[in-house]
């Protein structure tokens, strides 16, 4: 097995939305706003390259949706998922699993393309995997999430006949050293891998933990449909992690890619930070 990090570029969100009730004195020391109040973030992705399996951990956002939608999020940087697959040898129809851990716009987006008038499979050759529960969820969605999930990132997957559901069932199989967690604070039955690799196991945090600077418990973003459970599933996460040694793979994170977890007086902190590659 082989686990690429495959940068698709950043964008930018509301600070406080990123932070919940967490005063903007504090979170500013670790991700600093613009003028905006924006901050930069992330949206990389991991390529597991196992067999003859070509597995995409989420797709970021993609690049159909209208230029006043993409206004509001500023995107910038020079990699792209297309770049970031060609770097490494590889072209979108190499891939044969996309695997999304769960359907918000920032992690789907690219999933879907537009041809013409016509949207389809952006990876013609693949099969999608969700959930139901999550999958239901994120098509009848409620009041509050639903400018998260739109049906041109998703129904094409639908329609092709491309998609597939994993069960929901903590620890689940996905394939060889790749097991499957299910976490419902940021949104119901969001899917996080966690991969045996070199002798490590590595935890892709999703939206659980968006960035280093989520660590401590209280830091739970405004955008999560329930806090309370948020913090139950980080408190569960991150002790597991650092009773087992597990390295947190950061999808948000501008700057760190992956982290190594200590006790310290102030709850469980950074023992170290690394990108991927230097596994």
């Amino acid at each position: 097995m082989k686990l690429h990090t495959i940068d698709t570029g950043f964008f930018k969100l509301d600070g406080g939305a990123m932070f919940g009730v967490v005063p903007k004195t504090i979170w500013n020391k670790t991700n600093p706003a613009d003028e905006n109040n924006l901050c930069t973030w992330a949206m990389r992705c991991l390529l597991v390259e196992d067999g003859d399996r070509l597995t995409l951990i989420d797709t970021g956002i993609g690049n159909k949706q209208s230029e006043k939608f993409f206004s509001h999020y500023y995107l910038h940087g020079d990699a792209s998922l297309d770049s970031s697959l060609k770097s490494l040898g590889f072209h979108r129809d190499d891939i044969t699993d996309v695997f999304l851990t769960h359907l918000h716009f920032d992690h789907v987006g690219g999933a879907a393309v537009r041809e013409g008038e016509a949207l389809l499979p952006a990876f013609k050759n693949a099969t999608y995997w969700s959930n139901p529960k999550h999958w239901d969820w994120a098509v009848n969605p409620n009041e509050r999430e639903k400018a998260s999930f739109f049906t041109e990132n998703i129904i094409p997957i639908q329609e092709s006949g491309q998609l597939q559901f994993i069960d929901v069932k903590d620890g689940v199989n996905f394939g060889n050293d790749f097991d499957v967690r299910f976490v419902s604070g940021h949104t119901e039955s969001m899917m996080l891998p966690l991969i045996n690799y070199k002798g490590h196991k590595i935890l892709y945090m999703a939206d659980l933990l968006p960035s280093t600077g989520h660590l401590p418990i209280p830091y739970v973003m405004g955008y999560d449909m329930f806090p309370l459970i948020t913090l139950a599933e980080k408190k569960l996460f991150l002790n597991e992690a650092l009773e087992n040694d597990y390295v947190l793979y950061f999808e948000h994170d501008p700057i760190n890619e992956c982290c190594t977890l200590q006790q310290t007086e102030k709850g469980i902190r950074i023992k170290e930070t690394f990108k991927l590659n230097e596994l």
